[in-house]
């Protein structure tokens, strides 16, 4: 009885908190998600991002002005995977008992990279920089977003039911 009026007294935040932490008791798992989350939300302010530019709005450009040098966002990419794997290297933020906060963020720096780096694939492939023709474009946003949020769902879906559940009052799964 006692522990049903201490999760009555949670706020929603807590609980919420509490269905995170019951679902990812695993750091694996978590740093899967975060990654995934990692990627999804890169990919669509890259995407935002390259179509301002395209359009002339926002305020990135090329370094110099219109003519000048262009840094294509698969290098911020590419940079971010060799932190990340030299980090995983050192075992920082992996280990068995790693450092909860240090897992998060280089799992985040993994998605985020790779959405980068795959967000140019067509520049890597053909060695050409194809970005907005049909050949580097066909059909990849769709592809993409939708296999990101297929893949939050898969490793993330669960949270919002015991989320729910907790809510509602009737705890933590058993």
């Amino acid at each position: 009885m006692k522990h049903k009026k201490a999760e009555a007294d949670l706020s929603p935040i807590q609980h919420l908190r509490n269905a995170y932490s019951a679902h990812f008791d695993e750091h694996r798992r978590e740093r899967q998600f975060i990654a995934s989350i990692g990627f999804f939300v890169t990919f669509a302010l890259t995407r935002g991002i390259t179509h301002a530019i395209r359009a002339n709005r926002g305020p990135f450009r090329n370094i110099g002005g219109k003519n000048g040098t262009h840094i294509h966002h698969m290098t911020f990419g590419i940079i971010g995977l060799l932190v990340v794997g030299y980090l995983w290297i050192l075992q920082l933020g992996i280990q068995n008992k790693p450092s909860a906060r240090l897992s998060r963020i280089t799992s985040y720096v993994y998605g985020a990279g790779a959405a980068l780096t795959l967000d140019e694939f067509a520049l890597w492939l053909n060695l050409e920089d194809d970005y907005w023709t049909a050949k580097g474009r066909e059909s990849i946003d769709a592809v993409v977003l939708f296999g990101t949020l297929l893949t939050i769902s898969a490793l993330g879906g669960g949270i919002l039911p015991e989320f729910r559940k907790r809510l509602s009052g009737q705890g933590a799964r058993q």
